[in-house]
């Protein structure tokens, strides 16, 4: 006690703890056994929604450092991208009126934007078609 620089009840204080058994083991395995059955897509508040629809009445945040303690992470969802529905920037003047054939090879150019979303990111496709025999 001497060469670790702390009072003797301290150290008898933390030996007393460590052989106490634990408090929250059952809480423990239902947490375990819930996280489970969703595949780890449950967080601390879903579990402890179902903890208490089970009626076991723990708080949230205790939830939360036992899961942490046990090792247990949530999938975490992709947030959707939700973007601007309005009218964007200018819109182009209809120089084809819907007449898609051409005469000649590069007469008409037509073009689209299409976005994708993988793994979190936007990634964007624009092709250009030409009217006449539409190749790329």
């Amino acid at each position: 006690m001497k060469v670790a620089g702390i009072a003797r009840s301290t150290y008898y204080y933390w030996i007393k703890q460590l052989n106490r058994p634990d408090k929250y083991a059952e809480e423990k395995e239902l947490i375990k056994q819930i996280f489970e059955e969703h595949q780890g897509r449950y967080g601390y508040r879903r579990i402890t929604m179902e903890l208490h629809n089970r009626g076991v009445k723990i708080n949230h945040k205790t939830v939360q450092r036992l899961m942490k303690n046990m090792g247990l992470k949530s999938l975490v969802r992709m947030k959707k991208y939700r973007s601007y529905r309005g009218q964007v920037g200018k819109v182009a003047p209809n120089i084809l009126e819907r007449d898609f054939t051409a005469s000649k090879p590069n007469e008409k150019w037509v073009t689209d934007v299409t976005e994708f979303h993988l793994l979190g990111e936007k990634l964007y496709l624009s092709p250009i078609l030409d009217l006449y025999n539409e190749k790329l």
